[in-house]
């Protein structure tokens, strides 16, 4: 198992949350498009930190837009 550190749950679900708020048209319901978008978006190197963000952003933008 991997140890990931100093990588705050709190640090990552702000990253996500600014992320959708200011480009709500960017990303979708879907994990991978939205992986895809976190990358060209951030400069976040780690693809595991990457990989969480989208993920918040995916699980957000579902809650956010569940109406529309």
């Amino acid at each position: 198992m991997i140890a990931l550190g100093n990588i705050k749950t709190l640090h990552i679900k702000q990253v996500a949350i600014q992320l959708v708020e200011k480009f709500p048209d960017q990303f979708s319901k879907d994990f991978e498009h939205n992986k895809k978008k976190v990358a060209e978006l951030t400069d976040i190197k780690s693809k595991e930190v990457r990989n969480r963000v989208a993920g918040y952003v995916t699980r957000y933008y579902t809650l956010k837009f569940r109406n529309t």
